[in-house]
């Protein structure tokens, strides 16, 4: 199978395919501003870096670790080293990972799974990363005719693979290093906060009175320990909202009601931007079933 230099351009194939696609990038690629796509994310960090933020967690990022992030969860890599920053993404449609699947065998449940310490993240073991890299590298090799075939079955045989690692770690009980304590504590009252009354008026100065801190501090240090401004978090919030409304067969009015945007125009302009279509378009997409 191909692999892409562009984590874009990967996004984009596996949603024009509904399958999969992997991107190997390293410092030339720009890291996207938080941001929700309709694909599921399987992130390898390589070479390490600084800092991820999905939804209201922060991680770490160390060589070896891998996350799993579903289709609703808004995500941001900031804080990236300048140096070289190398790391692996594939792009899995989630239909693709259910067709997969049997009664059995739920390979999705990696990237649902979240009533756990840390949720999106394993940090793999030498041997583990070892056989990580050799699906991947068996995956890039195949060629030529037959090759639609084994890539499905390489793959197949990858997410099983992946969802039994997820399994093992999970059930360690081992999460004190996982723990986002060694951010601002503030901050994640405050990102905590966001999380749970996103359907309400959210505002700076809201913030600011329930937090008893000015509105200048506040800013300074989310922006510092985040990479972005309190409104941009909250309207990625509620975008992934508004999408998994959708998806759920929310009419539009009610889902820009229900996600907290409160005005209609401000709703679609933002949802047009940060989806790509109209929340309307997105809806009709997302009632389609699946084709094969």
């Amino acid at each position: 199978m191909k692999e892409f230099s562009s984590c874009k351009q990967a996004i984009q194939h596996c949603l024009d395919t509904k399958s999969f696609s992997l991107a190997h990038l390293y410092h030339d690629e720009k890291p996207m501003s938080m941001h929700i796509h309709d694909s599921y994310e399987i992130y390898f960090s390589v070479s390490g870096g600084k800092q991820f933020l999905i939804d209201n967690r922060f991680y770490d990022i160390r060589p070896g670790d891998i996350f799993f992030i579903n289709q609703f969860e808004s995500h941001y890599l900031t804080q990236i080293d300048q140096a070289v920053h190398e790391r692996i993404v594939l792009s899995v449609h989630p239909e693709f990972v259910k067709a997969l699947s049997t009664k059995q065998t739920d390979l999705d449940s990696c990237f649902h799974t979240r009533n756990i310490p840390s949720p999106h993240r394993l940090r793999l073991s030498a041997e583990e990363q070892k056989r990580f890299l050799y699906f991947i590298h068996r995956l890039t090799s195949s060629t030529g005719y037959g090759a639609d075939i084994v890539d499905r079955a390489i793959f197949s045989e990858f997410m099983v693979f992946l969802n039994k690692t997820f399994h093992k770690h999970t059930q360690k009980a081992d999460f004190a290093d996982d723990v986002e304590s060694s951010y601002h504590r503030q901050v994640d009252d405050i990102l905590r906060y966001i999380n749970q009354n996103i359907q309400c008026p959210l505002t700076i100065q809201n913030l600011s009175d329930h937090f008893y801190l000015s509105t200048s501090y506040l800013c300074r240090i989310f922006k510092s320990a985040t990479g972005m401004t309190i409104n941009k978090y909250i309207t990625a919030k509620r975008i992934t909202l508004a999408k998994a409304l959708l998806t759920d067969g929310c009419q539009v009015s009610e889902a820009c009601e229900q996600c907290g945007f409160g005005d209609y125009s401000n709703f679609l302009k933002a949802f047009t931007k940060a989806v790509g279509i109209s929340p309307k378009k997105y809806a009709q997409f997302a009632a389609l079933p699946p084709s094969g």
